[in-house]
């Protein structure tokens, strides 16, 4: 985990692996899960779609935000991208939803785009 700096383990951390994510998600057991797919017109490598989530628990929110590197699938979480009619990749909302309701399994947990809450 990398707090940002001063901060004292408050605010945003960001998480640099899934697993990392996960656990904490075990552990904190929060109310819910954000997630947010980002598009990035501007990456040099074609990287077009990001995937970033959010555990709000406890006295920050962390964030660990997962990208394809060189393959159809998101290097951190594995969640597999589409391909759209001119050979763009990007990720869908329900494989989000799906990949992390699989792996949580817990039927009160709130899982939710940004742009929803």
């Amino acid at each position: 985990m990398q707090p940002k700096e001063g901060s004292g383990g408050e605010g945003v951390v960001k998480l640099r692996s899934w697993a990392e994510f996960k656990q904490l998600a075990e552990n904190l057991k929060p109310k819910a899960i954000v997630y947010n797919i980002e598009q990035n017109g501007l990456s040099p490598q074609r990287e077009l779609t990001n995937l970033r989530l959010i555990l709000p628990a406890g006295p920050a929110y962390y964030v660990l935000i997962d990208s394809p590197r060189g393959g159809e699938r998101l290097k951190e979480t594995g969640i597999a991208l589409r391909r759209d009619w001119k050979g763009n990749l990007y990720l869908e909302e329900e494989d989000v939803i799906k990949f992390l309701k699989e792996q949580f399994k817990r039927n009160d947990l709130v899982i939710c785009s940004y742009w929803t809450i």
